[in-house]
């Protein structure tokens, strides 16, 4: 069942949360569902608002179409295909339009009970701080479509009670992405760059009910002044930005994705009154709440 935790939509079960999303996929294994993603007949924006998932979710995706996916505080427009990996218990968000498909597993951590290596220890890229997501091109869809394929197949080939077959399959997957050369491009990090890294992943989990650098630095052991010069040394921008910056982005979001009122919006960010969220939203983005959404509509 949805249940509300900080103000935050909080899903233990897989079908309550494909209920609240267009597709039409629900499954018959609580534990474990592949979803081959295939474009709807209708053209529908999704937009997701903050939630969290009990669950694991993890998947290959390739644009047939004009997109933008929006996760954290990170959007990327127009990728070829990409590559998603997302823990349990983190803020996640989206928004896109129905032009992807590919392949969609979630999977709760029951599922592997037999596996006994600790989980995220064997495969990092399921980090429990933040989504990290990889996009790349057609060729490396393609590259990869085989592996994705053979878990697919072994799914839907077997009733619920035979799904150990695809289980171990995608552990054989995970296995092969874990040597597949996905961090390429990522240079290596010093002490001051891993610090700001550390405390945007915190803001992508906590920026509903944190607003401070201290509650920050308090969270990474640091002081309050120490994070405010490593993220300005790092990253040129004062540390309050980033968490204001974060809000901001969900705030647009939500005026222009949803029908939401804004006094909704205002009390889902958790702001005391709709006249603080209207201040707070037109010293960031120049617009009032309805201005901006007349705008964008």
């Amino acid at each position: 069942m949805e249940k509300k935790k900080a103000g935050i939509p909080y899903y233990t079960e897989i079908n309550d949360f494909l209920a609240s999303i267009p597709w039409p996929a629900r499954t018959d294994d609580p534990d474990f569902y592949c979803l081959r993603l295939e474009q709807l007949d209708q053209d529908v924006q999704v937009y997701r608002p903050p939630f969290k998932r009990s669950f694991y979710f993890f998947a290959l995706l390739i644009n047939s179409g004009n997109i933008e996916v929006s996760y954290g505080d990170h959007t990327i427009n127009n990728p070829d295909s990409y590559l998603v990996f997302h823990s349990p218990n983190l803020v996640y968000s989206f928004s896109h339009n129905n032009a992807l498909k590919g392949y969609v597993v979630y999977f709760k951590p029951g599922c592997f009970s037999f596996f006994k290596p600790d989980f995220h220890q064997q495969f990092p890229l399921f980090d429990r701080l933040h989504t990290n997501l990889f996009k790349f091109d057609r060729s490396t869809f393609e590259q990869l479509t085989p592996h994705f394929e053979a878990v697919f197949t072994a799914y839907e080939r077997s009733a619920r009670a035979q799904h150990i077959e695809a289980r171990l399959k995608l552990l054989g997957l995970l296995y092969h992405l874990h040597d597949f050369d996905l961090q390429r491009n990522i240079s290596p990090v010093n002490p001051q760059q891993s610090l700001l890294r550390r405390f945007i992943q915190l803001i992508d989990n906590h920026y509903i009910d944190k607003r401070t650098v201290q509650e920050y630095a308090d969270m990474l052991s640091v002081s309050a002044n120490y994070l405010s010069q490593c993220v300005k040394q790092v990253s040129g921008k004062n540390a309050l930005t980033f968490i204001t910056g974060r809000l901001a982005n969900e705030a647009r979001a939500l005026i222009q994705y949803t029908d939401l009122e804004i006094a909704q919006i205002a009390y889902q960010l958790n702001f005391s009154d709709p006249a603080n969220f209207g201040k707070f939203f037109k010293k960031q983005i120049g617009l009032s709440p309805s201005e901006f959404r007349r705008a964008r509509r």
